[in-house]
């Protein structure tokens, strides 16, 4: 059920803190005034999805399935095979482990032109616990044919990424946070998938970093620069398709590179990163920052992420640690 309709304020006050999946509610909104192809589909988790606020504004575009995330995605997959553009929606937990055969086979195999929007990843959504924290769906749909995997930054990013999904065909994911996150981008900023976004400059090391580990990377830049570490931040909003080349570049150009991701370190961002720098025989200090190999368990999420190694300082460490390689 949804809750009562209010007046959806669509636009982003970019100097406080907003979750991604905020930004990309108002951004199915704004998409879906200008396409009426455009289909919202939830597994009973709309007002946490935010596809609520389409559900609102686009009552018969709208669809409740229920907690049946492979009904949610098969029917999401037949829309897109009758020409409409559907956005199925869940907890990326819920969506991605319950529903992956039919993503595999209905949506990937049948290169259906599927969005599928996991919101709640990662550990970050705390209390909720190990049955609600998503840290391997990134690793789950990388390894699919065809899909396409975006983790926003901040909720303007989520919203421009919305618009992007809208135009490129195909299977795509996108995995959002419940937690507010500071902004990075301003209304100007161009969104590419595929394209890295390079948020700090820095020559000593670099911190590839995607999803709510931007921020952490961003606190950590700025200690180290304190430190005399000169600190290149890199936001990796597309994980697949990787910007190699950026990758690469940042791998020629710094003494020092670590990844940050609020996932397990495997099949991740970090492990994507990896696979280019092996395969181009680059020898750089290297580490990959994210839940290593484990299930977390409930609590805040700040004591999540420093008991896992995910907050700052753990960054700033690891930075160090290498830089003494060189």
């Amino acid at each position: 059920m949804m809750a009562e309709s209010v007046k959806l304020n669509l636009s982003f006050d970019t100097s406080k803190p907003e979750a991604t999946r905020d930004g990309f509610g108002k951004g199915l909104v704004i998409e879906g005034k200008k396409n009426k192809d455009i289909i919202a589909l939830d597994g009973d988790l709309a007002n946490s999805t935010r596809s609520e606020w389409f559900g609102q504004e686009f009552p018969d575009r709208f669809f409740n399935v229920g907690i049946a995330e492979q009904n949610l995605v098969g029917m999401a997959a037949g829309l897109a095979l009758a020409g409409k553009i559907p956005f199925a929606c869940s907890f990326a937990g819920f969506l991605v482990n319950r529903g992956h055969d039919i993503i595999r086979i209905s949506v990937a195999y049948s290169n259906a032109n599927v969005k599928l929007i996991g919101t709640h990843g990662g550990i970050q959504i705390g209390e909720d616990g190990p049955s609600n924290q998503s840290m391997s769906d990134i690793a789950s749909l990388r390894a699919l044919p065809r899909m396409v995997i975006v983790n926003p930054c901040d909720a303007l990013e989520a919203a421009k990424a919305v618009e992007a999904f809208v135009k490129t065909k195909g299977p795509m994911y996108m995995r959002l946070t419940r937690n507010k996150l500071p902004y990075f981008h301003k209304e100007d900023y161009k969104f590419q998938l595929g394209k890295a976004d390079i948020i700090k400059e820095g020559k000593d090391a670099t911190i590839l970093a995607t999803g709510a580990l931007v921020a952490e990377a961003m606190k950590a830049a700025k200690e180290l620069e304190n430190e005399g570490i000169s600190t290149r931040v890199i936001n990796i909003h597309t994980i697949k398709p990787l910007d190699a080349e950026a990758v690469l570049q940042a791998a020629r150009s710094t003494k020092v590179m670590i990844t940050a991701e609020d996932h397990n370190v495997i099949g991740g961002l970090g492990g994507g990163v990896a696979e280019v720098i092996a395969q181009q025989q680059i020898s750089i200090p290297f580490r990959i920052i994210g839940v290593k190999d484990s299930f977390a368990e409930s609590a805040t999420p700040d004591q999540l992420f420093e008991k896992y190694g995910l907050s700052y300082p753990h960054l700033v460490t690891a930075v160090k640690d290498l830089m003494k390689r060189k």
